[in-house]
């Protein structure tokens, strides 16, 4: 047995591989800078053309991920591996994977349309998905959203996407609705007249349009005025609480009589009702 040939062989096949694997460690790293070079340039240029941040952050993930998938390709083509073979096992691993999460991907492409039709961003006060608050993040696969009463609520993109969508931050102001009962005495002129004239001074209700105060309905106790102010969806709670307030004070001082049920009855005697037969 030739053991100098047999070490020659081992020594030149290590060197062989050794190489291989130095060569394939530079092509690697070389790549890394070039996809993040690559990412950078993309980010770079659309932040110079004012993308929204989310739709950002979607691209420069994809291009990261699949140019990391062509790197890795490149260095199992470099070691002389069958790339055609491990593209097909590739794309049927995605087929597999996309199946069994249709839903997640689901999220993720609402997502997308979110980030570009835009029916609402970051900071609007929404009704989406089943839930009414505050929109705090539009990510990835789901949205977050603050509701009134300070509850961090998660909600699926998809969801969202295929529900109706309410944006009350998209217009100036938003109509303030609240009812006043008055009693069947009281001159609903005058009480029309005081509640228009007080509910300019409520803070942050709009000038324009002016506030709406008017009959809604006839009630046994008396009619119902509809009052309806205008602001804008920051101050609404504050002008709905403020404009309850108003009311009760408006009608007190004005002397406005509390609005009772009120029955009348009419009592006839047998005999009288016998007569008038």
């Amino acid at each position: 047995m030739d053991f100098k040939a047999i070490t020659d062989s081992a020594l030149a096949t290590l060197t062989n591989v050794g190489l291989k694997i130095l060569g394939a460690l530079v092509l690697y790293m070389i790549g890394r800078w070039l996809v993040s070079f690559v990412v950078r340039m993309v980010s770079g240029a659309l932040q110079r053309q004012k993308v929204e941040p989310t739709l950002l952050s979607y691209i420069a993930n994809t291009v990261s991920a699949l140019l990391h998938l062509a790197l890795v390709v490149a260095i199992l083509g470099y070691f002389g591996i069958e790339t055609t073979s491990f593209a097909a096992l590739l794309a049927a691993a995605g087929i597999a994977i996309g199946a069994a999460w249709a839903g997640l991907l689901a999220n993720f492409a609402a997502g997308v349309f979110l980030v570009i039709l835009r029916p609402f961003k970051t900071g609007d006060y929404v009704s989406a998905g089943g839930q009414t608050g505050t929109v705090k993040e539009i990510g990835l696969f789901a949205s977050t959203i603050v509701t009134p009463d300070n509850v961090l609520t998660i909600v699926g993109n998809n969801k969202i996407f295929s529900d109706t969508i309410q944006n009350y931050s998209a217009n100036p102001y938003r109509r303030v609705d609240l009812v006043a009962q008055l009693a069947g005495s009281v001159d609903h002129n005058a009480a029309i007249q005081l509640l228009k004239t007080k509910l300019q001074t409520i803070p942050n209700v709009v000038s324009e349009p002016r506030p709406d105060v008017e009959i809604l309905q006839f009630t046994l106790v008396g009619p119902v005025l509809a009052v309806r102010p205008y602001c804008h969806t920051d101050h609404y709670w504050q002008v709905y609480f403020d404009t309850n307030k108003l009311i009760r004070e408006a009608f007190g001082e004005a002397g406005f009589p509390a609005p009772e049920p009120s029955m009348t009855i009419h009592a006839i005697q047998a005999g009288a009702a016998a007569a008038g037969r």
